[in-house]
């Protein structure tokens, strides 16, 4: 459950850090794919290495959300905790969740 870095289909940091990430970004445009957890959370439970300086550099745009049909009717809503309350507020609303070829759900961020 690491957070790895693909650049042009190639793999360029396996597990990477959050020191590493804001390095990547820094002379790298990037997007963020990332799965919810049951909980609903996207951000702050398991991945505080994707943290708010992260998101802000790749902002809301640069998200994609992807789950299966079937882990969304267990989640009611999605969930963000970066420990920055004014990120937490930019993602809150309403999100894309990419669910398969060409089929996608509407879902809140709390």
């Amino acid at each position: 459950m690491g957070v790895d870095v693909v650049k042009d289909g190639k793999l360029v940091i396996k597990d990477a850090n959050e020191e590493q990430l804001l390095n990547f970004l820094e002379e790298n445009k990037a997007r963020i794919i990332v799965a919810p957890l049951s909980n609903g959370f996207i951000f702050g439970r398991g991945n505080q290495q994707i943290s708010w300086q992260v998101i802000k550099k790749v902002g809301k745009e640069g998200i994609i959300v992807v789950a299966t049909k079937d882990k969304l009717a267990s989640i009611e809503n999605l969930k963000v905790d970066t420990g920055n309350e004014k990120i937490n507020e930019e993602l809150r609303g309403y999100m894309r969740v990419i669910t398969g070829y060409n089929e996608s759900k509407i879902m809140k961020v709390i």
